[in-house]
């Protein structure tokens, strides 16, 4: 039994084949991207998020503004400051880092420590810090996160 020859078949389907495709094409470059969508797109894209408490995060570093900052990792939540000397006191020097262990706005969401080093003889000697100074830190950072809260909600 023979086959039947298509390509006679096939030569006169060419051209509706041709409007076929082209009409497909011109539809679904009607479903593309208007230009609200894209500029949804890129106003999304540049939208960052913190990993942390973003009241938290400002707080810490409105607190800690004046010392000079060494890093501040707003998605892991860290902040740290290079040493630091207050002018009325050149022979002392601070450094300061701060933690944000939570996305909640909490006490406990909140560590800092304090390093502190006297000069003696022109060296830089580790001294201790008073605990009342890291707890009077946290306080303040806590105090400005909840008048943040208070200003964004009220």
């Amino acid at each position: 039994m023979a086959l039947p020859n298509i390509r006679p078949v096939a030569r006169r389907l060419q051209p509706a084949r041709l409007v076929l495709v082209a009409g497909l094409g011109l539809a679904l470059a009607a479903c593309g991207h208007r230009q609200d969508d894209v500029a949804t797109d890129v106003a999304s894209a540049s939208i960052t998020s913190i990993g942390v408490n973003s009241y938290l995060w400002r707080a810490s570093l409105e607190t800690l503004s004046f010392m000079p900052l060494t890093q501040a990792d707003s998605a892991g939540g860290v902040i740290v400051t290079d040493w630091y000397s207050n002018p009325q006191n050149p022979g002392e020097r601070v450094k300061v880092s701060v933690s944000i262990l939570d996305q909640d706005l909490r006490a406990d969401a909140l560590r800092v420590a304090a390093s502190r080093e006297v000069n003696r003889g022109g060296q830089w000697v580790a001294a201790p810090v008073q605990a009342a100074t890291v707890q009077k830190l946290e306080d303040i950072i806590l105090t400005k996160a909840r008048d943040l809260r208070r200003s964004d909600v009220g």
